[in-house]
């Protein structure tokens, strides 16, 4: 009787355990959901006033997710990214120190999910890598960057971000012809419906970046013809 009433518990238990698991997971995508929104209203729509005032809220409802989640990568993910554009408001030898932390919770992320969020921690990791100055001011390094955003691309080749990124790096890098091609992408990528407006708002800049890049390319062709014209014109005299 004792043993039955043993198994009879221990069913239970499994039962309770297997009945939380989506209601633990259904939590975490919400208020994942919830602090994205949080941070685009932020990044999109305050000035830098209220943004140095609320980029600190938003780190800790971040943290405290994380600890509830502690085995989950998307709360590292987005304490990291809140981090990365929180660093903008503080002196240098601390906006590195931060970002040193930001790289840290990535790689983590990566190591518990590397598919979270459609492979966001590459393209945050990648950005950071290409944007932050090299060895020994920092860890930037273009060629891990490179790596990183196109591993972002095979996780989600038509993701906004992986492709605004990805150009975007490629510019910095004089690639604009190459730039041109993930720009393009970006600006023809599905908008999410539930984070439709911090997509639109990236796909605006896409927009922009494209319009941008394709009129360098064409002034360095106009560039290059006149060189060519005046190279020639100065033969034959």
């Amino acid at each position: 009787m004792l043993y039955i009433f043993c198994m009879n518990k221990a069913t239970i238990v499994v039962f309770l355990l297997l009945f939380s698991l989506p209601l633990r997971a259904s939590e975490l995508s919400t208020s994942i959901a919830d602090l994205e929104s949080a941070w685009a209203a932020v990044y999109y729509q305050l000035d830098e006033g209220r943004q140095k005032q609320t980029y600190p809220v938003l780190l800790e409802q971040a943290a405290e997710l994380g600890k509830r989640f502690p085995d989950a990568a998307e709360p590292k993910i987005w304490q990291a990214t809140i981090m990365a554009t929180n660093a903008a408001f503080e002196s240098s030898l601390t906006a590195l120190s931060t970002l040193e932390k930001a790289k840290i919770l990535l790689e983590e992320s990566i190591m518990l999910n590397p598919k979270a969020l459609d492979g966001a921690a590459y393209v945050t990791l990648g950005t950071l890598y290409y944007m932050l100055p090299s060895w020994p001011v920092s860890f930037g390094d273009d060629e891990t960057a490179e790596r990183l955003l196109k591993t972002s691309l095979d996780i989600n080749p038509n993701g906004i971000d992986a492709n605004y990124f990805y150009a975007d790096f490629l510019l910095r890098q004089d690639r604009p012809a190459e730039a041109e091609i993930y720009f393009q992408k970006a600006t023809q990528a599905p908008v999410r419906t539930s984070q439709s407006f911090a997509d639109l708002q990236l796909q605006n800049e896409a927009k922009i970046a494209l319009t941008n890049t394709q009129q360098r390319r064409a002034n360095i062709g106009k560039h290059k013809f006149q060189a060519m014209f005046a190279t020639a014109a100065l033969s034959h005299k």
